[in-house]
């Protein structure tokens, strides 16, 4: 990369695959200084043209990876207008990590030593911004190094209908209703909860880092595969990867009839929840890699399950053909420490409980998924 990555001209290189008055669906969207990965203009219009699957399509909302927070606020409080006067007069402003950041830029390096039109991983980006007030998410795309090239913009407009046309696997957002509607949509799908004040803060301090390693890759003296650190995922069991048919049982029956119910049934597979499909595009891409502690991506189950309840889940998973790496039965306990013990990037779970003592941990990024018994209205 070197001297020749960091002499590359600025040019934006834009598809549009879709416009009208309130939308904008952006194919092939590249910024030719590519710090990172230094991909030429060629590879450009290949990704373009290309409507290859990936192993694991991720669509993320702006909100969701940058810290947008301030101008949702003013949004709320002052309207459209006032919204994309701030976005314009700041849009060479980088906007702070949001909370799903440390884990898109995760993914995307695993596509170290692919070739550029195959990638193992594709992130998207939807905003409900227009295009022109995109322009500053596209600016912070730019300077964190993020190959992130297909994008939507929708003035306002729900995004989730554009999940299934790209094959997202999983999609991020802030926005719990877009969240349901993928999810209603057979789509996996979470909840980003933004962060508390002080944790924006501490996101904040992250800006001139990042700007310093991305100079200092542009000059060839930091070795980004080096760097990279596993992505860890963990997951609830019972209404997020199965579906939450025995949780209902605990609920309404409680206790002792949901472990009588489970053992009974132990050879019976669980059915599948809103994340079974996109747990088996994960091992998919992780089957790409060596197994053990030389993978690049380690997943946990993080159950209220104990035992004897643990042995209709471990069945389940065998009659599926999937993989999990750890699997913590932790009989009703608090979950947040054992996450943090973990190192998970990113907790999926559909009870807000579980997800509040996610979030006392701050390198957890804690997603909601809103579906079954613990999330129907009262």
């Amino acid at each position: 990369m070197g001297a020749d990555g960091a002499n590359r001209a600025r040019e934006c290189v834009l598809s549009a695959t879709a416009f009208s008055a309130s939308s904008l669906v952006v194919s092939g969207r590249r910024y030719e200084k590519r710090l990172r990965f230094g991909r030429t203009k060629h590879h450009i219009l290949q990704i373009m043209a290309d409507n290859t699957p990936r192993l694991l399509t991720v669509a993320v909302t702006s909100r969701a990876l940058f810290d947008l927070e301030e101008g949702h606020a003013l949004f709320e409080q002052a309207g459209v207008d006032a919204y994309a006067a701030h976005q314009r007069e700041h849009e060479d402003d980088v906007l702070a990590p949001g909370v799903a950041f440390p884990v898109v830029r995760k993914l995307l390096a695993l596509n170290q030593g692919t070739p550029p039109e195959m990638p193992r991983v594709e992130v998207i980006l939807l905003s409900r911004n227009s295009a022109d007030t995109g322009l500053r998410i596209f600016n912070s795309i730019q300077h964190y190094g993020l190959d992130i090239v297909r994008a939507t913009f929708t003035s306002g407009e729900a995004t989730w209908p554009y999940i299934k046309p790209f094959g997202t696997d999983l999609f991020l957002s802030a926005n719990p209703e877009s969240v349901r509607r993928a999810l209603s949509h057979g789509v996996a799908a979470a909840h980003i909860l933004p962060r508390s004040p002080g944790d924006q803060v501490a996101a904040a301090s992250m800006v001139p880092e990042e700007a310093a390693r991305i100079h200092k890759s542009a000059q060839g003296t930091v070795d980004f595969c080096a760097e990279r650190a596993q992505l860890r995922i963990a997951f609830d069991g019972d209404a997020v990867i199965f579906g939450d048919e025995s949780e209902r049982i605990s609920r309404e029956q409680g206790v002792t009839a949901f472990g009588l119910h489970e053992q009974q049934r132990a050879r019976e597979p669980l059915s599948g929840g809103p994340f079974r499909n996109f747990l088996s595009a994960l091992h998919t891409l992780q089957a790409a890699f060596p197994a053990g502690q030389a993978s690049p991506i380690r997943t946990a189950l993080v159950t209220a399950r104990s035992a004897p309840a643990h042995e209709r889940v471990i069945r389940t998973l065998r009659e599926w053909g999937v993989r999990l790496d750890e699997a913590l039965f932790l009989g009703g306990r608090h979950k947040g420490p054992f996450l943090e013990a973990f190192g998970a990037d990113i907790f999926f779970d559909d009870s807000l409980h579980n997800i509040d003592s996610a979030r006392q941990h701050q390198s957890v990024a804690a997603g909601h998924v809103p579906h079954g018994v613990a999330n129907d209205p009262p």
